[in-house]
């Protein structure tokens, strides 16, 4: 039987990381003694995504002696112990693979703190594959990244699969490019002429379900 292919993001998706990272960055604030305009200043930067640079940046704000690094790995080791995965969605995970499907992870984001996120949540014992951005310095929704997570798991893109991702531009516009079948978890606005998803749904156990039930 041909394997079927299902790409996932990360953040928003398989995981809340909005709830976690303000909780991270409010914890890490307090442990260098700073207040709420380091807190505030900190959270606009990191809202997307977040990496070593910002915490460069951050240490000179707010003249921090520690290095830079030790700053992103402090902030690294905080996210990994705060994210969470909601069971039902690492049961959903394993259905999928228990019926064939191959999964894989599409994500933007550095590399060491998308894994950390992975690892800690048990997700990473349920994929085939782990794409991230910072492994390639390409980001969804370049079509580069999309193939170097399906022959992560083993396939190519050719031989078709899904998308599955909250981000319309990045995963579904991307998933497109592609040549995937898409699944939008809704919540961002939708931009002007961006060509529909396949489908969409308000949860990813509900995109997990329309899987399980897909023949082709």
């Amino acid at each position: 039987m041909q394997q079927r292919l299902a790409l996932f993001d990360l953040d928003g998706t398989l995981v809340d990381r909005q709830a976690a990272y303000n909780n991270v960055v409010t914890e890490l604030c307090r442990a260098h003694g700073l207040g709420l305009p380091a807190e505030q200043w900190l959270l606009g930067q990191l809202a997307e995504r977040a990496n070593i640079s910002d915490f460069a940046q951050f240490r000179v704000a707010f003249d921090l002696s520690e290095p830079p690094e030790t700053l992103w790995h402090e902030y690294v080791d905080r996210m990994a112990a705060a994210i969470t995965c909601r069971p039902e969605v690492l049961e959903g995970l394993a259905e999928l693979r228990a019926a064939d499907w191959t999964i894989g992870i599409a994500s933007n984001g550095a590399s060491d703190i998308q894994r950390a996120k992975l690892a800690a949540t048990g997700i990473a014992d349920l994929v085939d594959g782990v794409a991230v951005s910072g492994d390639l310095d390409v980001r969804k929704p370049g079509r580069e990244l999309f193939a170097y997570a399906a022959a992560l798991c083993g396939l190519n893109l050719t031989d078709g699969g899904w998308m599955i991702g909250d981000n319309p531009a990045a995963d579904i516009g991307g998933g497109h490019l592609a040549g995937l079948h898409t699944i939008w978890l809704r919540g961002r606005p939708w931009p002007h002429l961006l060509p529909a998803a396949h489908h969409t749904v308000d949860d990813v156990t509900d995109a997990i379900t329309i899987l399980l039930n897909e023949r082709r």
